[in-house]
């Protein structure tokens, strides 16, 4: 039935390919397809602003997103750059402040802050003691530590006097005002003493 009324208004192919109906049908799919091709080259082009530094090779990769139609933007997504330029931006400032920090895990001096070694015993630039030695091979000792955990001490386990300890941590701290929080007080020096 289709068939017959299809064939009664239009006889010929001919007929059908010259009717307003497929023109207009013709017309707009190429409308849509000269948008769609324009579409995706604005796109290649925002995207090769996003990836690429240099404007030569973004214009290169617009006229490539352009010149052959449908192609060039496959062609484009297949060699693009992975990552954006602001990736790139901020996976360098990661690596920046990563580097920072591990600067500043290396042990420093607490006075002067110059770089010192996890074993001495006091700093050699400005003379502040930085550990006490342990009582058996003098090998420094942390600050909270009461025996050197490598070696134990000929007469067993060292008795330190933690209350002694806080006094005297106690006596380098002052209360500068009402409203301002305790503040330590720089150490006293070998080469004050």
């Amino acid at each position: 039935m289709l068939d017959r009324l299809l064939f009664a208004s239009f006889p010929t192919l001919h007929d059908l390919l010259h009717s307003t109906g497929f023109i207009l049908a013709r017309n707009v799919a190429v409308a849509l397809g000269v948008v769609l091709w324009l579409g995706l080259a604005y796109r290649v082009h925002r995207d090769a602003r996003r990836r690429i530094g240099d404007p030569f090779l973004v214009v290169f990769a617009t006229l490539l997103g352009l010149v052959p139609p449908y192609i060039g933007p496959v062609v484009y997504l297949l060699f693009r750059p992975s990552e954006t330029l602001d990736d790139v931006r901020s996976r360098r400032a990661e690596i920046c402040a990563l580097e920072q920090q591990l600067a500043r895990s290396q042990p420093a001096c607490p006075v002067c802050n110059s770089w010192v070694e996890p074993d001495f015993l006091a700093c050699p630039v400005c003379a502040t003691i930085l550990r006490e030695p342990c009582p058996a091979c003098k090998a420094p000792l942390e600050p909270l530590w009461q025996l050197w955990p490598y070696c134990m001490p000929p007469a067993g386990r060292v008795e330190v006097d933690l209350d002694a300890a806080l006094t005297a941590e106690a006596k380098t701290i002052t209360l500068v005002d009402d409203n301002i929080p305790l503040v330590p007080q720089p150490e006293r020096r070998v080469a004050d003493a």
